[in-house]
């Protein structure tokens, strides 16, 4: 057993020498077992846990992965060992901390999801990766000097540590091949197709292309969903927009019967009745981009009198972030979710809940969390609705609201008959579920479940709302027992590196605003630009990270009375317990502005908020 899973096993109830980023927080209480090393050797100690637990990752399914092969191959399918291990969620990790990163080795898809599209895809070149200070390409045609200096300068603008620029010369065939097959540069002709289709709106084979233009377009631009409006008033415009980043940006205009002819192609490939455009329904559907499969989950319902409004769902597994990669910085929430998620005894995980609203990344560190369970040993059972993301070695069922037995407080009671060690609930939305999933956390098995709530805090509250009147007191019983961790988030946006402005913090917030953040006002801090450049699109904004407000407790069974009784009176008081260690929203700003993560004026309203 390493160090981490020694402290963990004390109980996480030791004090540490508090760091300035907690005398600065203030209110925010860390309770941390043992006294680790200081500087860099904890730091080192922790680079070395992520690294043996990356290893293990790896390792735990290699044999499985192995003899899978093998079959795919007798059957005349071809899949490396990379793809099946990458498929099971245990692909070896290159962000496993900050000084061995991407940035100092990188492989031809993490150089392709950073640098912007538009300072390599017009060079047709295939990136083959990043190691000891050389960027390596194969150029479909020959490079000038200037090209390659402004391919430098732009990966060494994106944070990556490029000496120089080595080209390698390939067999123009099998370059050919590789970039059809990997960079998909329908991508960058999708304007010029949609004016092609729109001067000939019957040609079925540039509608087709023109859909998977529009595909390929929103992955590269980091969408998450695609919105399409389409109504038959002429008054009303029918626009193609992307959610790139939390917002709605609109890319593409088209005329009425040209995104009628669209919504119609799209259902159809999602298995949907295209005639009928009164009832709301769901279906799905996946296409190849650089050499990997995306899953597309497309919702459709009415629009106004006779219009219809298309919902897209983009599901890219490569986009996935991992366990250590999602608490990077919240490494000691991520070792106390490590060990309530591989317990030595059946039994010893409890209840943990992520909540926040919608679009905050809770499914995404549900996977996080499922990808982190030693899938080989134990039987994980998921209930979802619906089921995004294919997990392997796991048992997934779908939700089927209105059908006898299909709803998630049955399905939890029929799960418990399956011999799971670990039950994932895709939501708890209703009093059954709530009760079921209490039940199941009481009996033995480790639930982990998403809950709609603003705060930590604020998700007991929830939980008691959704509770039987003549029950509560016997069901916050049993929550105040069996809870184990709380993670409520929020997707802030960060700064593009490339870009932003710098400037003391005296200079962006007054002496209130300066007051509340807890900083002196010579702090030295990033600033949003506006006008952008080309390595954020000229939005100033490259991308979200995740803003934590959490709790963890570590008392034992014998010790959680004090939880009921603050469950009971006053749950603002559970902050104050000791063996209850708080992680405040207020501290993750803090650190996120001093790092130069996010704008310091956009903390204060992330703070409000």
């Amino acid at each position: 057993m390493d160090e981490r899973e020694n402290h963990m096993d004390d109980g996480l109830l030791g004090k540490v020498e508090p760091t300035p980023m907690e005398r600065r927080a203030g209110d925010d209480r860390r309770q941390i077992d043992g006294k680790p090393p200081g500087g860099v050797e904890r730091r080192n100690t922790e680079i070395g846990e992520r690294r043996q637990r990356t290893k293990e990752g790896r390792e735990r399914y290699l044999d499985m992965v192995q003899r899978e092969r093998a079959m795919f191959l007798e059957q005349g399918l071809s899949r490396s060992t990379e793809q099946l291990l990458d498929m099971a969620g245990a692909t070896a990790s290159t962000k496993s901390d900050e000084e061995t990163s991407i940035k100092d080795r990188a492989t031809g898809d993490q150089l392709r999801s950073v640098l912007p599209v538009q300072s390599w895809l017009p060079l047709s070149i295939h990136l083959i990766g990043l190691r000891n200070g050389v960027l390596k390409i194969a150029p479909l045609n020959d490079l000038n000097d200037r090209q390659i200096d402004n391919l430098h300068s732009t990966a060494k603008r994106c944070g990556f540590h490029v000496e120089r620029v080595e080209v390698e010369i390939w067999d123009r065939a099998e370059l050919l091949e590789t970039l059809r097959s990997v960079h998909d540069l329908s991508a960058d002709r999708c304007e010029k197709t949609l004016a092609m289709w729109l001067d000939d709106v019957d040609n079925g084979l540039l509608l087709n292309q023109f859909q998977r233009d529009m595909l390929a377009e929103s992955l590269q631009l980091r969408a998450s969903d695609i919105h399409l409006v389409q109504d038959n008033n002429p008054d009303t415009p029918n626009w193609i927009k992307y959610r790139i980043d939390g917002d709605l940006i609109p890319m593409h205009l088209l005329p009425s019967d040209a995104m009628a002819r669209l919504t119609t192609l799209l259902k159809r490939d999602a298995g949907l009745n295209f005639g009928d455009r009164v009832t709301p329904k769901d279906g799905r559907f996946s296409f190849m981009w650089q050499g990997r499969s995306i899953d597309v989950r497309v919702a459709a319902g009415p629009q106004a009198q006779d219009g219809e409004k298309i919902t897209m769902r983009l599901l890219d597994r490569a986009a996935l972030k991992g366990f250590d990669e999602l608490f990077r910085r919240h490494p000691d929430v991520g070792d106390h979710l490590a060990h309530l998620l591989s317990p030595e005894i059946k039994g010893g995980g409890g209840l943990i809940l992520l909540s926040g609203p919608t679009g905050s990344g809770k499914t995404t560190t549900l996977y996080a969390c499922v990808q982190e369970i030693d899938r080989r040993r134990k039987h994980v059972l998921t209930i979802e609705d619906p089921i995004e993301y294919e997990l392997r070695y796991a048992t997934q069922w779908q939700v089927r609201p209105g059908m006898p037995g299909g709803e998630f407080g049955d399905l939890i009671r029929a799960a418990m008959r399956h011999d799971p060690d670990y039950i994932i609930i895709g939501e708890m939305r209703d009093s059954d579920t709530v009760e079921t999933s209490l039940r199941a956390a009481e009996s033995g098995h480790t639930v982990i479940s998403t809950v709609h709530a603003d705060t930590a805090l604020q998700t007991f509250e929830r939980l008691r709302s959704l509770m039987p009147a003549e029950r509560e007191r016997s069901s916050t019983f049993t929550l105040s027992q069996q809870v184990r961790a709380i993670l409520n988030q929020r997707l802030v946006r960060t700064l593009c590196q490339g870009c932003s402005g710098h400037t003391q913090v005296q200079n962006v917030l007054n002496p209130d605003e300066i007051a509340q953040m807890g900083f002196d006002g010579s702090e030295e801090v990033r600033t949003h630009n506006p006008a952008g450049c080309d390595l954020c699109n000229r939005t100033g904004i490259a991308g979200r990270t995740l803003l934590l407000d959490a709790i963890l407790i570590t008392l034992g069974p014998g010790q959680r009375n004090k939880v009921y009784d603050a469950l009971i009176h006053n749950v603002n008081t559970l902050a104050g317990e000791e063996g209850v260690i708080v992680h405040t929203r207020r501290e993750g700003l803090i650190d996120l502005v001093i790092t130069g993560q996010v704008d310091a004026k956009s903390a204060i309203s992330y703070l409000e908020e």
